[in-house]
């Protein structure tokens, strides 16, 4: 009778041993899942002829430590649990708000030696989106392009409707006069001298040095959301009111959970032309692609087929990241899943 009675009250107590850890685990999964899902982001500065021999190393040194800055602060957004979208636009203000890259205060001239901006933000889970396209006097272009997505019932607003809009919600203006850079002056004084020199009285607007510095930014959260957004100041002597692929969704952005997040920059004719950013990822919906595989068909195959040339930035819900360029380089810089930093300029994409 006594060992009946001591088995029972062992038994007893190992099972409520096993509820109390059953319950623990219970009120830990959620936290668990949350460490478990990946996280990771990816930025560009543009692609183009990007050569080693073009760039001093003073010059290089101030490129890799603004492209860190860039991705260190949309990374820390993730990793404290902040959203894509928020790591996506804080990472290209960073890059808008250097006079390094084409896009913000670092944006090329018109021919008529003003400054317009686009810019374009797309999110994962909805397919929400926003873009801007030919402002003058905002200073942050991307900040913009999402408040259209999210305080309007539009998806792009241009010139002087989305700078009415920007007033009307409070985005920050600013005098023309905060664009002007001199060496994108410079730029556009050697691109209208060999205009003139033609023999036809159209310019080449796709001279190879000015094809690169627009900036974009991909990223995914810890709530497994995806997001993309890209800036630019446009084409180096652009006339007549021209808009490239930056505020495009499906040309120069997209995301879609289910498959990836594209930024991508070059050649913005060929990549509206191609509906880049959204063909990479239908090639990864409809032929069971990779993010990488599909990447390297539509930027190497299917975009120089057309006559075409740029790169991308992708990245996919388990984190994987894609950097693929047919140009000689393109400025980019990754955190993955794993918190390595890759900062590069140069070489053969990834």
């Amino acid at each position: 009778m006594k060992k009946s009675i001591l088995f029972i009250c062992i038994s007893f107590l190992m099972y409520a041993c096993t509820e109390g850890n059953n319950a623990s685990d219970a009120t830990e999964s959620p936290q668990i899942q949350a460490e478990k899902q990946p996280f990771a982001i990816a930025i560009h500065g543009g692609a183009g002829t990007i050569y080693k021999e073009n760039i001093s190393d003073s010059m290089e040194l101030a490129y890799k430590t603004v492209l860190e800055q860039s991705v260190r602060k949309g990374y820390k957004i993730l990793e404290d649990g902040g959203t894509s979208l928020d790591a996506v636009e804080a990472c290209i203000r960073i890059l808008e708000d250097s006079p390094l890259f084409n896009a913000g205060k670092g944006a090329v001239f018109t021919s008529n030696g003003t400054n317009e901006l686009d810019a374009s933000i797309m999110e994962g889970k909805t397919k929400n989106a926003g873009g801007v396209a030919g402002v003058t006097t905002v200073k942050n272009p991307i900040t913009l392009a999402r408040a259209v997505m999210e305080q309007s019932e539009h998806v792009m607003l241009a010139r002087e409707g989305a700078e009415d809009f920007a007033k009307h919600v409070g985005v920050t203006l600013v005098d023309p006069e905060h664009f002007y850079t001199e060496s994108r002056m410079k730029a556009l004084e050697r691109a209208q001298q060999r205009e003139n020199s033609l023999e036809t009285s159209f310019y080449d607007p796709y001279a190879k040095e000015d094809k690169f510095g627009t900036v974009g930014c991909v990223a995914l959260d810890k709530e497994g959301n995806i997001a993309a957004g890209t800036s630019t100041g446009g084409m180096n002597n652009k006339r007549w009111g021209r808009i490239g692929d930056s505020p495009i969704i499906g040309a120069g952005t997209y995301a879609n959970n289910n498959t990836c997040a594209i930024s991508a920059t070059g050649w913005g004719e060929y990549f509206i032309r191609g509906v880049i950013a959204y063909d990479i990822a239908a090639m990864m919906e409809y032929s069971n692609l990779s993010l990488h595989s599909a990447a390297q068909r539509v930027i190497h195959k299917k975009l120089p087929e057309m006559g075409g040339d740029g790169g991308i930035i992708g990245i996919d819900q388990k984190g994987n990241i894609a950097m693929v360029f047919n140009t000689p380089g393109m400025f980019r810089a990754s955190i993955d899943t794993t918190g390595t930093l890759s900062i590069k300029l140069y070489g053969e994409d990834q």
